[in-house]
């Protein structure tokens, strides 16, 4: 966080000062009161649950200096607003108005935000300081944290952007506006907020035309939806893909035994070899969008494709991949899902079940409710167990009732998949348990709320039952 005056943020804010104007924030932002440091300012937000102003005490005792407020707390020092949520946005576009040498890239897509976002994170991070959210920090609250870490040594911003409706991301982009904006792709991810792909395609378009005209769209050329939102930004547009149409694409793609891709990138500046440490050959199309961005701040073709290289996976439950001694692969994946990261996923399975001149590995794939699809939730749930079962997996675990219909679709598909349903993570740990055998490919998959990963977890630290 830069330093700001009490003065400086009720200015910003547009709030009323209780307090000496003189005191100084000079540490986190945080709107837990757990997360305040010496010099933190404490964001006291009313939720459903719980009212943050109850806490302002604690943030006193964990050392901060003052409190961004709804109400005076007789605690700190505080800046009173009609609503801390605005209030803290129209605080950090202050913050970035203030730090001109700022790059801010925004990052938007149906999937793969997040994982794309650690990517760029990684490989900006070669070329000077960047910030980046922690795990999946992109909504009205998580974006201004974000922001509020920035200082005046940092030159690079990356933020990462949600919606769950039409505006959100317009909001986001004025938060921190971005002059380079990156959208992955259109799926049907929280398809039953939004009510239609269209309505979907509408609100992540909004990140392109909030862009400058000297600013940069990167687009995903192998997704028409996406490729179309050219005509909707002022700024350049680079596609990215494998399509001949991407001016910054991939060739010659390659997995190894664990799904790991490597590839040619292919830029105007030239050729170079890449081998990504991230599981799974979706990863390809996020690391393209990375390279245009990378390109676009100047970074040199073969300095990207060594940092494309070099990075790891930094955010948990991401295509987490986890060899046991007993030699059963756990690929946890579970902290969100969507049709296309589910089917995502069972590509990147199906492809560690079958190493090049090795024997076929047993997979299993236990899924959990992808949630938030509307009306066509059951459908949508059953394409997939289809979609996996047309695909070679042998097993298939759908847990929870939720989930059920997965199971039903992958038996429709008439294939040799065994496919059956599990009432809750209990039950699905216990027959994993006994029925996994050496070589076995495990993948779970499932919204965050479903809680697979913490099955992914559990089975992590198994071995096959004697």
């Amino acid at each position: 966080m830069i330093p700001l005056t009490l003065a400086e943020v009720a200015e910003a804010t547009q709030g009323r000062l209780h307090g000496d104007p003189a005191t100084t924030v000079s540490g986190p932002v945080t709107t837990d009161s757990r997360e305040c440091r010496p010099g933190s300012l404490y964001v006291a937000r009313v939720g459903e649950h719980a009212d943050g102003h109850r806490y302002a005490a604690s943030a006193a005792e964990h050392g901060a200096v003052a409190v961004l407020a709804e109400r005076v707390v007789d605690d700190l020092p505080c800046v009173v607003v009609p609503d801390s949520q605005t209030a803290f946005g129209a605080l950090a576009r202050e913050v970035i108005q203030r730090l001109p040498q700022l790059t801010v890239i925004g990052v938007t897509g149906s999937s793969g935000k997040t994982s794309t976002k650690d990517l760029l994170a990684a490989v900006l991070e070669t070329d000077g300081p960047t910030v980046a959210p922690v795990n999946s920090l992109n909504s009205e609250i998580g974006v201004p944290l974000t922001v509020c870490r920035v200082d005046t040594a940092t030159r690079y911003l990356v933020a990462e952007m949600g919606a769950r409706g039409i505006g959100h991301i317009a909001y986001l982009a004025r938060v921190a506006p971005p002059t380079i904006g990156v959208v992955l792709n259109v799926g049907v991810a929280h398809l039953g907020e939004f009510g239609s792909t269209e309505a979907i395609a509408t609100a992540k378009a909004e990140l392109v035309e909030a862009l400058p005209a000297t600013g940069l769209a990167v687009l995903n050329a192998d997704d028409p939806v996406v490729a179309a939102m050219a005509a909707r930004t002022a700024a350049r547009v680079v596609l990215v893909g494998e399509s001949a149409k991407a001016v910054i694409r991939a060739e010659d793609v390659v997995l190894d035994d664990l799904g790991r891709p490597a590839f040619t990138l292919v830029a105007a500046a030239g050729r170079a070899p890449v081998t990504l440490a991230l599981h799974g050959r979706h990863h390809v199309g996020n690391a393209l969008s990375v390279a245009a961005v990378a390109l676009e701040v100047g970074m040199r073709l073969e300095e990207v494709a060594t940092a494309l290289s070099h990075a790891r996976a930094a955010s948990r439950w991401r295509m987490e991949v986890h060899e046991r001694a007993d030699g059963v692969t756990i690929v946890n994946d579970a902290y969100n899902a969507n049709p296309d990261s589910v089917r995502a996923a069972i590509r990147a399975l199906t492809s560690i079940g079958t190493p090049a001149g090795r024997p076929r590995r047993r997979t299993w794939a236990v899924l959990g409710e992808m949630l938030e699809m509307g009306p066509d939730s059951s459908a949508l749930h059953a394409e997939v167990g289809r979609y996996a079962a047309e695909h070679g997996v042998d097993q298939i675990l759908a847990v929870g009732a939720g989930a059920a219909p997965i199971a039903e679709g992958a038996t429709s598909a008439g294939t040799d998949t065994r496919a059956r349903t599990s009432p809750d993570s209990d039950a699905a740990y216990s027959l994993l348990r006994h029925e996994c055998r050496p070589g076995d490919v495990v993948l779970l998959k499932s919204s965050r709320d479903a809680g697979l990963r913490f099955l992914g977890d559990r089975l992590t630290q198994e071995e096959v039952a004697p």
